[in-house]
């Protein structure tokens, strides 16, 4: 069950690595050293939830409703796109200042709703989750090995989220000045334009 654990973790790993929505917002939280923890323990509650629903049954939900993926996809388009203009928005003021000021006023709430809209609304997850992880975990020959396999795959997330969180809190003193705070606004914004037009490309080709 060793060698199930690992190929779990290992592929788990390879889904997670990516610059995406998730990592994106869980490294925005860990600069602000706001909520970061919350934040890495949030992603990875929702990614145990889909890995689990992929491997034990819901890839076979989501192969069998075309409508659903779709809805999925184009209200993660506009979500990515309105997230992405914030995002660029601030690159374009650079003004730390009054970007801490802003992110004081967020609370708790605002961030979980946020944090759960770049989760459940971006269809790559589903895609990871349900097809990927949920055809090579499902296809294993018994519950016992899938088990395995899922741990490892959950594995995978709470390293990852809680250790970009952490270093992402670490590195804050040199990530708060204004031209690093342009930089990332910059890189997180594209990031979330490159993959709402992705989105768009495939929702217009399985129209």
């Amino acid at each position: 069950m060793l060698s199930v654990y690992l190929q779990g973790l290992a592929l788990g790993a390879s889904l997670i690595l990516p610059l995406g929505p998730q990592n994106a917002f869980v490294m925005n939280q860990g600069i602000k050293r706001h909520y970061h923890l919350m934040t890495a323990a949030l992603c990875t509650l929702s990614d145990i939830a889909l890995i689990c629903g992929g491997i034990f049954g819901g890839s076979a939900l989501l192969n069998q409703s075309p409508v659903l993926l779709m809805l999925i996809t184009w209200t993660g388009v506009a979500f990515l796109s309105w997230y992405g203009w914030g995002a660029l928005r601030n690159a374009w003021q650079g003004d730390v200042s009054l970007a801490s000021a802003e992110m004081i006023k967020q609370g708790r709430w605002r961030i979980i709703a946020t944090l759960l809209a770049v989760t459940w609304l971006n269809p790559h997850v589903y895609i990871d989750t349900f097809v990927v992880l949920g055809s090579l975990g499902g296809q294993l020959p018994s519950e016992a090995a899938r088990r395995w396999f899922a741990l490892g795959s959950v594995s995978a997330s709470i390293i990852w989220f809680f250790g970009l969180a952490l270093m992402a809190a670490w590195l804050s003193p040199r990530l708060r000045t204004v031209r690093a705070q342009r930089i990332i606004n910059l890189l997180v914004g594209t990031v979330m334009w490159v993959i709402a037009f992705q989105l768009a490309r495939q929702g217009i080709a399985n129209w």
